[in-house]
């Protein structure tokens, strides 16, 4: 098992923690793990971009003009996409990008992504974490103590007064353990969990 030191807010090593091999320890699955950004990044698009085919936009249905003797090229419809106003060749319409995922292949991409971060020594677990008051230059100081810029800071529950606190920080992002996905966990270059935010990863994906 892999043993992490566990900090107080303050930068101090207060203990360590062994973390779960089922969890924080498996094979990494880089196809799945695609596959899981992917699918998050498919299933937010809207799909409700729309154009009209030349069967669609207006104009007469006949020839413009006769086939031979103007001069000009043949030309069937004003409808045709070369024309101004035609209509667009292959023209995208309302549709559905999104596509699911197993909910086991869901499981391991976010254990090899957690797994990825316990190598490369990227996670920071707090014996807790919470605020007497909103302050932003609070929450901060206590990444700048462990030299963060971009952290997903992970909590068990909801503490408003941390999460109001990260608000202002554009590269720091508060989830609860329900929340965690694979696309957040990669964007952010450090993953800061609490004691009790690790137990509850652990008991749901172990």
């Amino acid at each position: 098992m892999a043993n992490v030191a566990v900090y107080n807010i303050e930068g101090k090593k207060v203990g360590s923690l062994e973390l779960n091999d089922a969890v924080f320890g498996v094979e990494i699955n880089d196809h799945l793990v695609h596959m899981a950004v992917v699918s998050q990044l498919a299933n937010k698009r809207q799909g409700t971009q729309s154009a009209k085919t030349r069967a669609e936009v207006s104009g007469g249905g006949r020839k413009p003009w006769r086939q031979k003797g103007t001069g000009h090229a043949r030309q069937g419809s004003i409808r045709s996409p070369q024309w101004k106003g035609g209509g667009v060749v292959f023209a995208p319409k309302p549709r559905d990008y999104s596509f699911k995922m197993n909910r086991k292949e869901k499981a391991l991409a976010i254990k090899s992504v957690l797994t990825s971060k316990v190598k490369e020594e990227k996670i920071v677990v707090l014996d807790e974490l919470n605020f007497d008051e909103i302050k932003t230059k609070k929450m901060k100081a206590m990444l700048d103590g462990f030299k963060l810029d971009r952290a997903l800071v992970v909590l068990d529950k909801r503490e408003e007064n941390v999460i109001l606190s990260a608000r202002n920080l554009p590269k720091v992002r508060t989830v609860l353990t329900n929340s965690i996905n694979v696309y957040d966990i990669l964007k952010y270059d450090t993953l800061v969990l609490t004691k009790d935010a690790v137990a509850k990863i652990e008991e749901v994906y172990a």
